[in-house]
């Protein structure tokens, strides 16, 4: 039965977050756009684009039957795969910040490993509502649906882009746990996902530097620490009210492309503890209707495709906001609704129009 009542605190919630991270796109990148392109709206102007494209394609997914998605899930995770392959081969998809992982479409890029994410979500969460009682069977429950993901990550993680993929599987486990994983099994996969982190630590040395950077980023404040350094610069001269918009020093050429990753430093140095705890209450605000939705949703596939979409992004929050403040190595992971990005931008509106027609069959 449908349910007619509109989520207009989610809705209101992104749009905010969406907003203030267009300002702070400004804000943090227009020193940087002038000196390479003689633009200094250029990432502003683009990120508006993709902002209206998001909003207009949030309307229109929210209008889509959800369990449309069931019956065509095996399709769009073939059609996941087939692009993160074809990003790979040299002259289809293109190199940026040293990974493989876009397609340039003139000076725009599309990254095919976000739409990974949903499409896997997609396929995880009908699995699971089809098999309700296996997540205590390893090989015929758990097995299947984790070399699913494992074969996605590995095609991530042949770009690279460690991050994307971490977030890819820690969302999939996730799925799992609460569609009843068996805690033994649960923790045997820990010890080899463990493992299997360190095999790709040592494999790449840079990742090495990463860890080591992370430890003591002073002891190579010119190469590896560089990115943390710079960031703990830009937040602590903060303080409570922030050095007022506009203000930061650290995006005069400090603080390496502080309009992407490292965009929670600018908003930490020009609005302070008291941007910050606004800014988290909007996210928690998001999360909470969000994860409302997942837990008042009668139907089985929808229950997990909109928990699995929620908790995906909390967790690539939590990441980023990690990062930002040094607490683990840079993975170059994106904030929500605030760092600049069409491709994350845009398919995490689309997502949320997903929770919102998932919204309209809740009890």
């Amino acid at each position: 039965m449908k349910n007619k009542k509109v989520e207009y605190t989610l809705i209101i919630g992104v749009i905010l977050l969406s907003i203030f991270g267009i300002i702070m796109i400004y804000s943090s990148s227009y020193i940087w756009a002038e000196y390479k392109y003689n633009d200094p709206y250029k990432y502003l102007k683009n990120q508006l684009l993709f902002f209206v494209i998001g909003l207009i394609l949030m309307n229109i997914v929210s209008k889509i039957d959800y369990k449309k998605y069931f019956k065509y899930s095996n399709k769009i995770l073939i059609l996941c795969i087939i692009l993160l392959i074809l990003v790979l081969i040299p002259g289809i998809g293109s190199v940026r910040n040293g990974s493989r992982s876009w397609f340039g479409i003139g000076s725009f890029g599309i990254q095919p490993s976000e739409f990974a994410k949903l499409g896997l979500i997609i396929f995880t969460s009908k699995y699971l509502s089809n098999n309700p009682n296996s997540m205590k069977d390893i090989k015929r429950g758990v097995a299947p649906i984790l070399i699913i993901t494992l074969s996605i990550f590995g095609l991530i993680m042949l770009q690279p882009d460690f991050g994307t993929g971490t977030i890819l599987v820690m969302t999939i486990i996730g799925l799992l746990f609460i569609a009843g994983l068996d805690i033994k099994i649960f923790i045997k996969f820990g010890i080899v996902g463990v493992l299997g982190i360190v095999g790709l630590i040592l494999v790449a040395p840079y990742r090495l530097k990463r860890i080591l950077s992370f430890l003591n980023p002073w002891s190579d404040p010119l190469g590896s620490g560089f990115q943390i350094i710079q960031s703990l610069y830009s937040i602590g001269p903060g303080g409570l009210f922030g050095l007022g918009f506009g203000n930061s020093i650290q995006k005069h050429f400090y603080l390496p492309e502080p309009q992407t990753d490292f965009i929670f430093s600018i908003i930490s140095e020009e609005f302070g503890f008291l941007g910050i705890v606004i800014i988290s209450s909007l996210f928690i605000l998001v999360f909470y209707e969000a994860l409302k939705i997942s837990m008042k949703c009668n139907d089985l596939f929808g229950k997990y495709l909109s928990f699995g979409i929620t908790f995906g992004l909390i967790f690539q929050t939590v990441l980023n906001l990690c990062v930002v403040v040094g607490l683990i190595p840079v993975t170059g992971v994106t904030l929500p609704f605030i760092s600049y990005g069409g491709s994350s931008l845009i398919i995490t509106m689309i997502s949320i129009g997903i929770i919102l027609n998932i919204s309209r069959f809740q009890k």
